[in-house]
């Protein structure tokens, strides 16, 4: 596929809106891949990091390798990922912690309209795909009501295999990786081992996601290829349950205290605006509800245009 520049362009911008979703304990950089029309191909390159790549790259030149690759595109996206982490990280944080209502109000808008994005990619509902979008329904929500563990000096191997099933998150629409590491008790081992620059930790969590990612999107590709409306049918569904996860109004039933010695909720459930007990923010907050679920209708409306 031919691009331009400004296409190459428009990819990092969506890498920068995956980054500033991931940085949410909750919602998926998938989804929004997803919604942005790239997630098929993200999928297909980086299922083509296999041993024909090297074989590509040893018999017919770097060049040839990278079009395999699809290098332009992957670097792209993750460059854009990238500085959307260093450089929103901090202005998401503050928002969580001081407007988080409103911030959750606006990605649950936006979550709930690619609900009815990704489930109108279904070309036939039938029993089958209606029981596969329950089953991940439910299966997300159960996720969302998981007790986190805690976890203070966590093994190698197990940080191998909490990096391999959090980048599975990652690309996979509703849950985020950041939120199943919170789950699994290496959410806060991780920010230490950052933080205090722990080479050996740092080096397993990546090994253990690079080892998750290829796995894993190997395994979604095939189902897209060959199942691709239950496949998506399960996928809406799973971003469906994930609503829970992002309600804007929940009750602090534990708290927790995190690598920078503050109190932070640890287990939260759900409640009605009408019984959060504080000022709900009620009429801001159904405003930029609208607002996320009509970003992702105009964004749908834009990609129907120019097809």
């Amino acid at each position: 596929m031919k691009r331009s520049l400004k296409d190459y362009i428009i990819i990092g911008i969506k890498g920068v809106a995956m980054g500033a979703a991931d940085v949410v304990p909750g919602v998926s950089g998938g989804t929004i891949a997803f919604i942005s029309g790239i997630y098929e191909e993200l999928l297909m390159s980086i299922s083509n990091i296999n041993l024909n790549l090297l074989q590509t790259l040893r018999s017919q030149g770097v060049k040839k390798a990278w079009t395999l690759l699809n290098g332009n595109f992957l670097i792209s996206l993750f460059l854009g990922v990238f500085l959307s982490v260093i450089s929103l990280a901090k202005l998401i944080t503050w928002l969580l912690n001081n407007h988080s209502i409103l911030l959750w109000s606006f990605f649950f808008g936006l979550v709930l309209a690619s609900i009815i994005y990704v489930g109108k990619q279904v070309r036939q509902w039938n029993i089958v795909s209606i029981f596969l979008f329950i089953f991940g329904s439910c299966l997300a929500y159960f996720i969302t009501m998981l007790t986190p563990i805690v976890s203070e000096n966590p093994s190698l191997i197990f940080m191998f295999f909490a990096g391999a099933i959090a980048i599975c998150a990652m690309i996979l629409p509703g849950i985020s990786g950041s939120f199943i590491l919170v789950l699994l008790g290496a959410y806060k081992p991780v920010l230490n081992a950052v933080n205090e620059r722990d080479i050996s930790i740092i080096s397993t969590i990546l090994v253990g996601a690079l080892v998750g990612i290829l796995i894993f999107s190997k395994l979604l590709k095939w189902l897209f290829e060959n199942y691709k409306d239950y496949t998506l049918a399960i996928l809406t569904g799973f971003i469906f349950g994930s609503l829970n996860k992002i309600w804007p109004w929940k009750k602090v039933l534990t708290y927790r205290i995190n690598s920078h010695g503050e109190k932070v909720p640890f287990n939260e459930l759900s409640v009605s605006p009408f019984s959060f007990g504080e000022d709900p923010q009620l009429f801001y907050a159904i405003i930029l509800s609208i607002l996320g679920f009509s970003l992702i209708i105009l964004l749908e409306k834009i990609a129907r245009d120019k097809s």
